[in-house]
């Protein structure tokens, strides 16, 4: 993380709306120009490449790939959609329930490879997609980022919302959180190890400690903050790939 003096926002004569707002409005308010700060300087350095969310169900990455495209002027993709369209336009629970785990792979392997072609578009794909190697070789044309969210978080959120659309979900009734955290667990053994292949991986747990905050307390707009925060690292670090697009002095930037 890094961080942005308040100061910076106080003198742009535009930031003197800001007494007049609610505190959460404020802190809301700082955030989105913040964050289309942020992408303004970096989306020149993505050389219009696609990005690719890759994480656990319920992580976020629906919500956060939308923030993130807006801000970046990018388009949005969610590969289970793609999938429920080339099926015949059902709910990917009952495409499981319909016609088997195999034939959801195998078109969302086929929507990958589609969205992959494209440029200026961020993609969020779904939880399992990382276990099958050629979803990696689509993925791997832009820049794929790992939500990396605790297990305990997942499962309140999935515990809140319902199972009803998680068909790999399917549990027996009881109470919702300890059911999701029990189902959610041995997914995420298995998976784990392919999503810490992504390029970038943005923890909330980390995040919520710098912030002193808790991670159900981030907000999407944060969180969008961040993985923009981890892309540039990364492009540093391949700044020689990316040499006529990335500046070789980027400035600072933070949350607060």
């Amino acid at each position: 993380m890094i961080k942005l003096s308040f100061m910076t926002f106080l003198l742009d004569p535009a930031c003197f709306v800001a007494p007049r707002m609610e505190s959460g409005d404020l802190y809301a308010f700082f955030d989105e120009r913040l964050l289309k700060k942020k992408a303004k300087e970096l989306a020149p350095c993505l050389n219009s490449c696609c990005l690719f969310l890759i994480g656990m169900m319920g992580c976020g990455k629906t919500t956060v790939g939308k923030v993130l495209s807006e801000a970046l002027g990018y388009a949005f993709a969610d590969s289970d959609t793609c999938v429920e369209q080339a099926v015949g336009e059902i709910p990917v629970a009952q495409i499981f329930q319909e016609h088997g785990e195999s034939v959801f792979r195998d078109n969302e392997s086929k929507a990958l490879q589609e969205l992959s072609s494209k440029s200026q578009l961020v993609v969020a794909t779904g939880g399992g997609a990382v276990l099958h190697p050629i979803n990696w070789e689509y993925m791997r044309k832009g820049i794929t980022v790992f939500l990396d969210v605790p297990l305990d978080a997942l499962a309140r959120r999935i515990a809140a919302v319902g199972t009803d659309s998680r068909p790999l979900l399917d549990f027996d009734s009881g109470d919702p959180y300890t059911k999701a955290l029990m189902s959610l667990s041995p997914l995420l053994e298995k998976r784990v190890e392919k999503y810490s292949s992504a390029d970038v991986t943005v923890s909330l747990s980390k995040l919520a400690d710098d912030l002193e905050e808790d991670v159900s307390h981030l907000t999407p707009t944060i969180i969008a903050i961040e993985v923009l925060e981890q892309i540039e690292k990364y492009l540093r670090g391949k700044k020689k790939t990316f040499n006529s697009h990335f500046p070789l002095d980027l400035p600072e930037f933070s949350s607060f």
